[in-house]
């Protein structure tokens, strides 16, 4: 039976879900501070306060609802133990991801050989794992992706149109960004239908909207409007350097195999050409031969161009969703490229699929050096999340602050979260009537950072209490008498980040 062609492709795939899983399972949670704030908001469900991450105040400062969602369905089964929920929910989307690159890339190319290669780089990756494990919702973001992908390329089922509709909505539901992916489908999917059959694809667009409807209507008549909150207050509150994205999103799509790991920046120079020639060619194959793969491919530099024109902070979790496509776009144009090889093609991509897993796995490293000692990511850094875990659990057991203590913050995941305060968000993601103090004075920024919290935010809002790295104050409030006269500095942790430590100050 195992010796079947079936069989063992289904062995290929269940062993390559394995390893995805694996690879999540081991290093454990390593919790992001933006996850935080979707997790109260969950938790906020299951407790009965409502959508809120301050007892009434319907504001909507997750991006991502139906991720929230998920996360409270979970709550409410298992009690509080959400960075593990999320955890177990990104590692099965990304299991479900790695099956689908597969299946997709044996589609378009025949060959189980080179399928296995853009899957089993994803299971591992650094970017893929840091994410899932960090609590945030970017594996189920990607899953809707590549979801629709193989619908549209592999799938022959009747349903697939409504299939591909259901999708799309729930990537919206999960990050608004999905757009990005969900417009070149869409379009390209509208001109088949259109041009060989004379119609327009309905049963796609239908799907699409009776899945979103309902969240439409709830988040209007809750919120006031559908769109989160923290997408207008980040532009606001941060100072962003010109192409500061640009640069970044170069760095990210040039190292996609943490080449820089192993060779260093020739490495990654050498790289970034092969990853460009190869998705130009996968890029014109599909518009030969696989017309239907083309807008997933597409996405990557649509998503590039989008972040790279408005040019937000890029946050790190902003880089993982193109990756995929990126990924199989190079493996399919190797495959286009190699072609006319035939009896050397096999071993040239199994070579160079051998050598991407392994420059893959040396983003990681087998002795994290702060939180669980597990083998994890070098990138799945999460120190300063640890610390506000302890501030906020400092706040809450031995400072004795409620629900009813004002605590102001700029990053406000971990430390509402543990501390269970009220917060007053300085950068305005669930208070966005202080958005109004930004842009901040330039010159309140330290050189090196993008932030600074602006002092008459503090003096008009009053906080029982102020958490802050030392270098959000230290060209603002920390020099200003008035603050000296209306704070005092009751704990500090030492940082070598963001300052020089992670500052508790108390309203005198």
């Amino acid at each position: 039976m195992l010796n079947s062609p079936k069989s063992k492709t289904l062995l290929l795939i269940a062993l390559l879900m394995l390893l995805a899983i694996a690879a999540r399972v081991i290093p454990g949670t390593r919790t992001i501070d933006d996850a935080f704030i979707t997790f109260r908001y969950s938790r906020n469900i299951v407790e009965g306060v409502g959508f809120v991450y301050n007892p009434g105040v319907h504001t909507l400062g997750t991006t991502t609802p139906l991720f929230t969602l998920i996360m409270a369905a979970f709550g409410a089964v298992g009690g509080d133990n959400y960075p593990w929920y999320a955890l177990t929910v990104s590692a099965l989307a990304d299991a479900i991801t790695v099956a689908l690159l597969f299946l997709i890339a044996r589609k378009v190319t025949g060959s189980d050989l080179l399928a296995i290669f853009p899957a089993a780089v994803w299971a591992v990756a650094p970017m893929s794992v840091t994410f899932a494990i960090g609590g945030m919702e970017t594996s189920v973001n990607i899953l809707w992706g590549i979801a629709a992908t193989y619908l549209y390329v592999v799938s022959t089922h009747k349903w697939r149109d409504i299939g591909i509709g259901v999708c799309a909505a729930l990537g919206l539901l999960t990050r608004v960004d999905a757009a990005l992916w969900i417009a070149p489908l869409l379009a390209v999917q509208l001109g088949e239908t259109w041009i060989k059959q004379r119609r327009l694809p309905l049963r796609t667009w239908i799907a699409a909207a009776l899945v979103l409807l309902p969240w439409v209507i709830f988040s209007l008549a809750y919120f006031g409007t559908p769109i989160p909150n923290s997408v207008t207050a980040k532009r606001f509150a941060y100072l962003i350097a010109p192409n500061a994205a640009l640069a970044q999103l170069i760095q990210t799509y040039s190292n996609v195999f943490s080449t820089f790991d192993l060779f260093g920046s020739v490495g990654v120079m050498i790289a970034a050409l092969l990853i460009l020639t190869c998705t130009l060619f996968a890029v014109s194959y599909s518009v030969r031969k696989e017309a239907r793969l083309l807008p997933y491919l597409l996405y990557v530099w649509i998503y590039f161009g989008v972040f790279a024109a408005l040019n937000p902070l890029i946050f790190r979790w902003y880089n993982a969703p193109p990756l995929p496509a990126l990924i199989l776009g190079v493996f399919v144009g190797l495959w286009a490229l190699l072609r006319p090889l035939k009896r050397i093609a096999p071993f040239v991509i199994a070579g160079i699929g051998t050598l991407c897993v392994i420059t893959t796995l040396s983003g990681w490293t087998l002795t994290p050096d702060h939180g669980l000692n597990r083998p994890a990511p070098k990138m799945a850094w999460h120190a300063i999340e640890l610390l506000y875990q302890q501030m906020g659990e400092h706040l809450r057991d031995d400072l004795g602050v409620t629900a009813q203590t004002r605590v102001a913050s700029g990053d406000i995941g971990a430390i509402g979260y543990f501390s269970r305060a009220t917060i007053v968000d300085t950068v305005g993601l669930v208070t966005p009537e202080l958005t109004r103090y930004y842009p901040v004075d330039p010159a309140l920024i330290v050189t090196g950072m993008n932030y600074a919290i602006p002092p008459a935010l503090i003096y008009d809002t009053q906080p029982d209490y102020l958490v802050t790295m030392e270098g959000f104050v230290r060209q603002g409030l920390a020099v200003e008498p008035q603050f000296e006269q209306d704070y005092a500095l009751v704990t500090e942790y030492p940082t070598d980040f963001y300052g020089t430590g992670m500052q508790l100050y108390a309203r005198r």
